[in-house]
C-alpha cells in the first residue's frame, strides 16, 4: 500500500511541477524576458479576435496564441506559434 502512496505523491508533484511556471523556448530559442532577464514563466492562452467574427458572434473562429508571462516583473509575451517547457 506504501508503494501506492509514493508513487500517487510522485505522480501529483510531476503533473503540479507540470502545470506550474517555468522555463520555455520557441524556435529552440530559450524565452529570457526583455525588461528583467528572468527566465521563468507562467503560461497562458488569449483569443485574437477580429472585428468581423466578432460582429457576426462567431469569435470561436478567430486563433488564438500562447502568452508567458514573466514571474518576476508581470511582463507578457505573445507568440503565435507553439511554445516548448524545457523544464
Amino acid at each position: 500500500m506504501s508503494d501506492f502512496v509514493e508513487r500517487f505523491k510522485k505522480g501529483a508533484k510531476a503533473l503540479t511541477d507540470a502545470l506550474g511556471p517555468g522555463q520555455y523556448e520557441v524556435a529552440n530559442i530559450k524565452v529570457i524576458c526583455p525588461h528583467c532577464k528572468n527566465d521563468v514563466f507562467e503560461e497562458g492562452s488569449a483569443q485574437l479576435n477580429t472585428a468581423g467574427a466578432t460582429f457576426l458572434n462567431l469569435d470561436w473562429l478567430n486563433k488564438s496564441a500562447v502568452v508567458l508571462v514573466c514571474t518576476r516583473c508581470g511582463l507578457i509575451q505573445w507568440f503565435g506559434e507553439s511554445v516548448d517547457k524545457i523544464d
